[in-house]
């Protein structure tokens, strides 16, 4: 039932996260949480495998929709591997130091909260900082990386805000160079799982449920970004961030009255 449950919200969150350029998982994790039926780690993994999925199938999609500057993709892709790295080792040692899903949980939200914060003040497009060196876009990378890893979102709204204000993107650009960044860090989370802590403390079955349906999403999301326009994706895009605070903010209260 539980994996019923979990496909039809990654389902909806990666269509979603497609379309504004966040993934999912910053819908999909604290959804997740909210219904509470298993583990912050666990939690955390499978959000990241649904956005994973969901981040190559948008990827291979998101190509017929707009010209891709290779050179910028490889830069951001190369930052953001090593940022899901060091977001996965960070997240592992602050559980084993805190041995709390509830801390990790709140510092999780707090994070979250900030960067919606954030988000929104710069997601209108009036700030930009223009900057244009290779190296920029690999710093930018690492942040969006550690952040996607560590907590456990895939990407988040920080990604296409900063896009837009780090190098000056409009915001469908920044969704679809977000959801290439997403791919990577993803990717260099699961394989640090892999050759690190294992799949075995993991129900992996419930990946039969996941799967398809963050295919399903991820086709659906890049389908609808391809026919909207800017106006409709940044619309979108403030939405989500409105729901994701809400969302955040309940869990946080949540954990704090049944501490």
């Amino acid at each position: 039932m539980i994996g019923i449950v979990y496909a039809i919200i990654i389902i909806l969150a990666n269509t979603i996260g497609a379309v504004s350029g966040m993934g999912g998982g910053v819908i999909i994790k604290p959804l997740f949480d909210a219904i509470g039926a298993d583990s912050v780690t666990t939690i955390t993994f499978y959000s990241t495998v649904a956005v994973f999925t969901m981040s190559l199938v948008s990827t291979l999609r998101q190509r017929k929709n707009m010209s891709i500057n290779y050179k910028k993709v490889i830069s951001l892709s190369i930052g953001s591997i090593l940022g899901g790295v060091i977001g996965n080792i960070v997240f592992e040692k602050i559980l084993d130091f805190f041995k709390s899903d509830q801390i990790v949980q709140i510092i999780q939200i707090l994070i979250m909260i900030l960067t919606i914060c954030f988000a929104w003040i710069v997601s209108d497009g009036k700030y930009n900082f223009g900057l244009k060196i290779t190296i920029w876009y690999v710093i930018t990378g690492v942040v969006l990386g550690f952040l996607a890893s560590f907590l456990g979102i895939g990407g988040g709204p920080i990604n296409v805000a900063l896009l837009m204000l780090c190098f000056g993107m409009t915001i469908k650009a920044a969704t679809v160079y977000s959801i290439i960044t997403i791919f990577c860090s993803q990717l260099a989370k699961i394989v640090t799982i892999g050759t690190t802590t294992g799949f075995d403390r993991y129900d992996l079955k419930i990946l039969f449920y996941i799967i398809p349906a963050a295919i399903i999403g991820g086709f659906l999301g890049a389908a609808l970004s391809g026919k909207l326009s800017a106006k409709k994706v940044r619309i979108v895009y403030q939405l989500v961030l409105i729901f994701v605070l809400a969302i955040n903010i309940y869990n946080g209260l949540n954990i704090i009255l049944h501490w």
